[in-house]
Order: C-alpha cells, then sequence, then structure tokens
C-alpha cells in the first residue's frame, strides 16, 4: 500500500503544468503595466477634494481601462499573437 501511495506522488510530480509555455515574457510585461496603470487611476482618485474633476472623471477612466482592458488582455494573450514564430522548415537537398 505504501508503494502505491508513492508512485502516486512521483506520478503528480512528472505531470507537467498546463499553463507552463502559457506565460510569456511580454504577459508579464502587460500585467506590469496595468498594475502602474492601477496604481495611477487609484493615486489619481486620492488626489485633490472629493469632488475634484480629476477623481470624479479622470481616475475611474483609468481605472476602467486597466480592470477591462490591460490586465485582461494579458491574461488572454498567447505569446503567438505578440510576435508571429515561423516554422522550422529544414529542406533537405
Amino acid at each position: 500500500m505504501p508503494k502505491a501511495k508513492r508512485n502516486l506522488k512521483e506520478v503528480k510530480k512528472n505531470v507537467p503544468s498546463p499553463f507552463k509555455d502559457y506565460w510569456d515574457k511580454n504577459n508579464y510585461f502587460l500585467i506590469t503595466i496595468g498594475l502602474v496603470v492601477l496604481t495611477l487611476g487609484y493615486i489619481f482618485m486620492a488626489l485633490g477634494n472629493w469632488d475634484s474633476f480629476i477623481s470624479l472623471s479622470i481616475s475611474p477612466i483609468i481605472l476602467l481601462i486597466a480592470y477591462v482592458i490591460i490586465i485582461p488582455l494579458s491574461i488572454l494573450l498567447k505569446s503567438s499573437v505578440f510576435f508571429k514564430k515561423k516554422a522550422n522548415v529544414s529542406s533537405k537537398d
């Protein structure tokens, strides 16, 4: 019985994650930009009075762009969208 449990643990360790190759340098770059834009949106919200133009108009637009556009793009886009990879074609003569 202990051998079966040991084998299951070894099998679980050997199974590759399906998300291993999904994240690329560009995805991390986009999510970093999204976090920076979020931070700027909240900083703009904290500026001035509660009824200032920046707090009521500019900040929500910046936050909407970050939450609805930038962060979902960084999660959903695959690396093939950023750079089209050329197929390795070897010619044998």
